[in-house]
Formats: C-alpha cells, structure tokens, sequence
C-alpha cells in the first residue's frame, strides 16, 4: 500500500508504503509475535520485492529493475510482527558517514538542527529520532548505523560482522558490510535484537546462567576519550568510570591502559602503515596506531568497493553529489593489489589481538564518535579533521568485525549503569557462542 510523503517526515523517507506483518504472525499463535504492533523503516539499500533498490542515488534507480525478492533482515521484522512504513534516504552508494545526499535531500536532524543526521543510514536514523517509526533497519561497513546514532541521540547496535545475513543488500564492501538497527529504548532496542539475531546454540542456551555471567573486566581506555578533544572527553570518561564501579563493583576491574599502546605492541605489522599518515592523522587530537588502524581498513574497503562497482560506474557515468564523487572517483582508480598481502596482515593480527584483550568476559567502552555533529556544509578542511578522528575510533568495531553499540549520550548520562549492565546481558546472551565483542560506544 501506498503512502503520501508530506511535509513532517523531516526528509527522512525515499517512498512511504505500508508493509503488512507475514500472515504467519497474525493467526495459528498462541501469543502475541515479539514485534507486534511496532512499525520499522528501511533504508533504501534493502531489496523490497517489487521495488527498486536505489542504493541513494537516481542513477543506480534508473538502471537497476525491482527486486525479485525481499532482504531476509526485513522479512524476519516482518515475520515477527512489525509493519513497514518506507524506504529511507541514505548517502549514496553508502560512501559517507555525513547523511548528505545531493540529490534527495539532506534528512533533517531532530536532535541536532542545522546539523548534519550522520551516514550513510541517514533516513532510517532519522526516521526513529522524529518517532516516524519505532524501529529501523540500516547497514554499517565504516560506521553507517553507529554515526547516525549518536548525531541523532538514538540507540544504534551494529552486532557483529556476518551474525545477520546481507543476502539482497547491495553489497559496498562485503568484508565489513553489517545488517543494523535503530531505536529509541532499550526495551524497543531488545526485542529487536532478539529477533534479528541467530538462535543461541543449545549448549549455550541457558538463561539463567548467561544472566549471572559478568564482565571480568571493564576496559575503558583513556587515550580514547582525549580523541573528544574537549572538556566533554573527562566528563564522558568519568561516567563510564562510574557507571562501571556501580553495576559491577568489586566483580569486575576497570582497565584504563591506552588501546594505541596495546595496537602497537600486539599488531606487529601495524608499524608499516605508521610511517605515511597525514598531518591530521598524525597529530595529538588523534591516536597513531588507531589512526593507521583507520587507514587500513578504508584501503581494504575502497577495493571491494572497487571490485563491486566500478563496472557500472565506468559504463553508466552516474552524476554524483560533490565529495561522494571524488570518493567514488578514488576507489575506482585505485591501484592497491600489491599492498594486500600486508592489509590482511594487519586485519588478522588485529582481531586476533582484540579477541586476546577481550576473551573471558570482557568489554571495550570507547566513543563512537569525536564530538557533536557537524554543521551542515561545514568547512572541508574542518570535516577532514573530524572524520579522520572519527574513523580512528569507528574502524576499531569496524576492521575486527566486533559488535559495537551506540547509546544516547544524554541517556548515557542517566542510564550508564543499566546500559552496561544491559550490553552484558542481552546482548552477550543473544550472541552467545558466537564470541562477538560488545563495545558500548559513549
């Protein structure tokens, strides 16, 4: 069913259309289904049988046909209940972390006027922060659901890297291409989680004893929080240090250590890419080891984009937005077949390393992103600072494949001790035996 946009949908919807829950989920139960009566949004990255993809961008609308089947992510929402309200705008072909988009317009941020939504689940984020849908799906391969969830003071969880399938989502890059999701609470947020999540093995399928199991280390590292690069960063770190101590008090130790100093110790080959950072990369508001950390998983990313995309690009010539284009542009020129040997290196010593620094029980609090969101057509040179901070933190979930969380920071601010507690139970029991790392982004 069809629906009419009109003028209070802060930008956020390509197409409003009515999904209806599977037939399953509304006869021959003897409950409720665990999404029923939630409406859930959808970024325009996911196939909807009968309809275009259009993967942000008019271009790739126009050459692609409908899809002949419908993303396994969306018919779990819609077998557990949920109703569909739409497709949303994202940054097209899912290359910025902005919520930008040329063409469509920019999704206006109800948290944050006058500021940028964040990306490239710009639509879905904002369709759940202006409550035009409880729930929202979205992708993350650099950030694309974490960024958006903080620019719009939502709870964004991106679990880890092929928990969900991607089956009929436009790939951008495969190696890091993540199935997310938006709300606005934690209870929405769970049984959300609860649905779109694989079933816990049956040798870990013991409640009660996942409930009791604990952190055995809160690892808050402090080099971290001073990417923040203001008097917000002692604030923030100051709550986690406290949210910590009071859920878990002597049970859990909380480990300040430096993360760029554990990187540098642990992931050996890191030091090949130390040596050609940039000025902003290098500096004091950013953290070396994290900063080339960043850089290898944007080189690994551009070359799957590559290898994705750049036979339509170079036959079809798509008229991109400004700053997506030179971005595009790039990846498609690269030449980086020769580096690949060491990029690998890089990413199987890091995830290995942070499986170490993470085994028994253990979890990682970092920022998700350096600060506020930016302001619209904000200064090219001021943007380039804050996203290489940005992705120094973003490409730590990111390149290992680990899950990460995004909660509200002025939730957070109320709510830091039931949210860790709630990362270590919910999430730890819905993804248990598959050994995923739950980060709590500040």
């Amino acid at each position: 069913m069809e629906m009419e946009a009109n003028g209070d949908d802060h930008g956020a919807f390509m197409e409003k259309f009515l999904l209806p829950p599977s037939p399953s989920s509304d006869h021959q139960q003897p409950q409720q289904p665990p999404l029923h009566g939630l409406t859930f949004a959808i970024k325009d990255i996911f196939d909807v049988a009968g309809r275009v993809t259009g993967f942000g961008t008019p271009d790739w609308a126009r050459t692609h046909a409908p899809a002949a089947a419908t993303a396994p992510a969306v018919l779990a929402a819609l077998a557990a209940g949920a109703t569909g309200v739409g497709k949303t705008v994202m940054d097209e072909m899912a290359y910025s972390i902005n919520g930008e988009n040329a063409h469509y317009g920019t999704p206006a941020n109800p948290c944050a006027p006058g500021r940028v939504p964040g990306g490239s689940s710009s639509g879905s984020a904002v369709a759940v922060a202006a409550s035009l849908a409880d729930f929202a799906l979205g992708t993350d391969t650099g950030g694309s659901v974490r960024v958006p969830a903080a620019y719009c003071g939502i709870f964004g969880l991106r679990p880890s890297h092929g928990l969900v399938s991607t089956e009929n989502v436009v790939p951008m890059a495969q190696m890091f291409d993540t199935v997310g999701w938006f709300a606005r609470d934690l209870p929405t947020l769970s049984r959300v989680t609860d649905v779109m999540l694989p079933p816990v093995p049956a040798a870990a399928d013991d409640d009660a004893e996942i409930r009791r199991r604990r952190p055995s280390r809160v690892i808050i590292p402090a080099d971290c929080f001073k990417i923040l690069g203001s008097s917000d960063d002692d604030h923030t770190y100051e709550i986690l240090n406290a949210s910590a101590a009071k859920v878990f008090g002597s049970d859990a130790v909380v480990d300040n250590g430096n993360l760029g100093d554990f990187v540098s110790s642990n992931v050996p080959s890191i030091g090949k890419f130390m040596t050609d950072l940039s000025a902003v990369e290098a500096s004091s508001s950013c953290v070396p080891p994290l900063s080339a950390i960043s850089r290898v998983m944007r080189v690994l990313q551009r070359s799957e984009f590559k290898s994705n995309h750049a036979e339509w690009f170079n036959t079809v010539k798509p008229n991109l937005g400004p700053g997506i284009r030179e971005r595009v542009q790039e990846a498609i020129a690269s030449e980086d077949e020769s580096a690949m040997d060491d990029l690998h290196a890089v990413r199987t010593e890091f995830k290995s390393a942070l499986a170490t620094l993470l085994k028994d029980d253990k979890i990682l609090a970092i920022p998700t992103v350096p600060g506020a969101p930016p302001k619209l057509c904000m200064d090219a040179a001021l943007l380039e600072d804050f996203r290489a901070r940005a992705f120094s933190l973003l490409s730590i979930a990111g390149l290992s494949g680990f899950c990460q969380m995004k909660d509200p920071e002025k939730k957070m601010l109320t709510l830091g001790a039931k949210l860790i507690e709630w990362v270590s139970n919910k999430v730890y029991r819905a993804s248990q035996g598959w050994r995923p790392r739950v980060r709590l982004g500040g």
